[in-house]
């Protein structure tokens, strides 16, 4: 762990002040401002007084004392002095296992570990260290849910006297008596590669003496996130949480190896016998430091020309699957399965950034993935479709460049509203911003909307053959359907396609990796600078794109919900999808509910089946199924196959002998 910090008398007696007047006190700040110091240096002032006083490390990433991967509970014990032999150290007393490391990511299991920690404490005064997340919506909900589940009546912020508070709102909020401050002068954020030291010896420090141990798989409930069952080489140094039929935490341990349905795992002794694992994404690497593991990779081609690979991720029934497509550096997912409000979430590979295909519930969503959207392509108006904008709106409060929404006539009016429904009066230079664009007919009408400002009508654009963005690497094109309302369908277009050439790769020795997808986009672009390559040397675009890269035509997706079953409807998203490799189509009712299609404005699977055929599309992707079919989906996906045969894989989608006799 790091070294500690000459004793500050004076910050420490405000927050020994503080604890005497609340019990119960949350510690906040960003990372490296020291308040793991401070509550070791306060509970040691307390015990030269005589009182115990408690700490919950609540920042599993580099908790102060115990596992990482873990809420742990300790109590100042003069006794110890590993820490400093004057002062002591915290005797660990009960963990909590998350198997994770990222407190914002899995922010829902880290408040609840917290609150069944608190709620089985007495009166002693207890100091809560919370993680170091100041940044978008993860931060902005961990602070009130880790007062909220730790029943505190005090909040400090220590932090460098210039940094301001990211969640000034938020504070005040909680209505508690709040301390702040300023971090002592030497604090420093220790940086990445420390910090995963730190954490790697405290793990180490934990496992020292740890017995290996068979668990029979079968026996165990397994919660979280864990890899794939047939994927045992992703199991090894896996980091996991042993509980007891209670479900207590009775230690945390570290796979070594799966097989047959046996884990062998290092832990300390157990007092009880294990029911339950916990596992979810922390992992010991290659070289030997716990960090978080890479989600487990799914099959993908990679080859020259083959189909695009789809894949799909259980939901609860409410949702169905969730397809997710991979291919030419794009991954698609229906965030919110077949059933759910439709949201389309296109990840631009190697680039770190997204676009998005109506904005349905986001809470699928990474709140930092805001961060990355660039645009977003809205349908239509109803609140299934972009009810959404709020988590959008709330996660770019901060210092991001404007975000581009695409959509019919009258959704700048709409967004607008959603932002004078709030009050924006302390933002200031973080309002967010948005460029909002509305297709009507061969014009691209232009508005400006800034939170806590008036929306701005700017010059039109004119528009041709429909494309309504386009920047070098591919272009969006739109199609306007009825649904009662307009209702866009959109296209998008990749520019031709760069594929690296392996053989002339590995006869320079050069390892392929994230510089590749920056030649790419650069020799897309046309720039000319140098490129700096894995071993140092640095290479011109224009000679390196010349030996690596050769060029494919790029394999177009479609995406197409909400519009009746009319000729005029057919004829347009026709031309538009035409030879598209994948549509996203909606298929919300059966044949025999063809009224009710009619009436809503909506699709039968038969429509949907006809519709691709027409197009000549490479495969279809059926959603916005109506949620009465959640048990007889295979119903809609049969009748859709009976017309059109290149389904996407998605459980429930396989044909049966019945489908194949038609």
């Amino acid at each position: 762990m790091s070294e500690p910090m000459p004793p500050d008398t004076t910050r420490v007696a405000a927050l020994v002040e503080l604890l005497e007047r609340h019990p119960r006190v949350l510690l906040t700040g960003p990372p490296g401002s020291g308040k793991s110091t401070l509550a070791r240096s306060a509970a040691a002032a307390l015990a030269e007084r005589g009182q115990v006083c408690r700490c919950l490390a609540a920042d599993p990433g580099l908790p102060g004392f115990g596992p990482p991967g873990a809420v742990c509970l300790g109590h100042w014990d003069e006794r110890l002095g590993r820490w400093d032999a004057r002062l002591g150290d915290w005797q660990l007393e009960a963990i909590e296992a998350l198997a994770t490391l990222d407190s914002a990511r899995f922010r829902l299991p880290l408040i609840e570990a917290v609150r069944r920690m608190v709620a089985r404490l007495d009166a002693t005064p207890l100091l809560i260290d919370a993680p170091g997340v100041e940044r978008g919506i993860g931060g902005a909900e961990l602070l009130p849910a880790l007062a909220n589940a730790g029943r505190v009546s005090a909040v400090v912020r220590l932090a460098p006297a210039q940094e301001r508070d990211p969640y000034p709102h938020e504070r005040s909020a909680l209505g508690l008596a709040t301390l702040n401050l300023p971090a002592h002068p030497q604090a420093r954020h220790p940086g990445k590669q420390l910090r995963r030291q730190w954490r790697t010896g405290a793990w180490d420090a934990y496992l020292d003496g740890a017995e290996t141990r068979e668990l029979d798989l079968s026996a165990l409930i397994i919660v979280g996130a864990p890899p794939p069952g047939d994927a045992p080489h992703a199991w090894p140094g896996r980091q996991v949480g042993l509980l007891d039929a209670a479900g207590t935490s009775l230690a945390m341990g570290e796979v070594i190896a799966v097989e047959s349905h046996r884990l062998s795992v290092r832990t300390p002794p157990l007092t009880n016998t294990p029911r339950t694992l916990v596992i979810r994404d922390a992992r010991r690497n290659a070289e030997g430091q716990l960090g978080t593991a890479r989600p487990h990779p799914r099959p993908s081609s990679t080859a020259s020309g083959e189909e695009p690979t789809l894949s799909t991720t259980p939901q609860e029934n409410t949702t169905g699957p969730r397809p997710t497509l991979r291919f030419n550096g794009l991954r698609a997912t229906l965030v919110n399965g077949v059933f759910g409000d439709p949201l389309l979430h296109l990840r631009l590979r190697h680039r770190k950034r997204s676009l998005l295909f109506d904005l349905g519930d986001p809470g699928r969503l990474p709140a930092r993935l805001a961060h990355q959207i660039s645009d977003v392509f809205i349908s239509h108006a109803h609140v299934d479709h972009v009810g959404g904008f709020l988590w959008l709106l709330r996660s770019r409060i901060g210092d991001y460049p404007a975000c581009r929404v695409y959509g019919p006539p009258g959704l700048a009016t709409h967004l607008d509203g959603f932002l004078r429904g709030i009050l924006w009066d302390r933002v200031e230079e973080k309002a967010p911003r948005f460029e909002v664009f509305e297709l009507h007919g061969e014009r691209l009408a232009h508005y400006r909307l800034v939170a806590g400002q008036p929306m701005q009508v700017l010059s039109p654009r004119e528009v041709d053959g429909g494309v309504i963005h386009a920047e070098p690497g591919f272009r969006v094109r739109a199609a306007t359907l009825d649904h009662g309302t307009p209702v866009l369908a959109f296209a998008y277009e990749p520019a031709t396609q760069l594929k690296v050439r392996k053989e002339c790769l590995d006869a320079h020795g050069w390892a392929p990796g994230p510089w590749l997808g920056e030649l790419k986009q650069r020799a897309l672009e046309g720039n000319a600078d140098e490129i700096a390559l894995p071993d140092g040397s640095r290479h011109s675009v224009v000679e390196l794109a010349e030996q690596l890269l050769f060029a494919q035509p790029g394999q177009r997706l479609v995406y197409a919900t909400d519009f009746g079953d009319t000729p005029e409807n057919r004829e347009r998203l026709g031309a538009l999808a035409h030879g598209a490799e994948v549509l996203f189509c909606e298929a919300s009712f059966r044949e025999d509910q063809a009224e009710q299609a009619r009436l809503t404005g909506h699709l039968t699977a038969r429509a949907c089946g006809e519709i691709a055929a027409a197009a000549g599309v490479g495969q279809l992707v059926p959603f916005h199924f109506s949620r009465r079919h959640v048990e007889d989906v295979s119903e809609l996906y049969a009748e859709i196959r009976r017309h059109f045969a290149r389904l996407a894989a998605t459980p429930g989608s396989e044909a049966t002998d019945d489908d194949k006799l038609d």
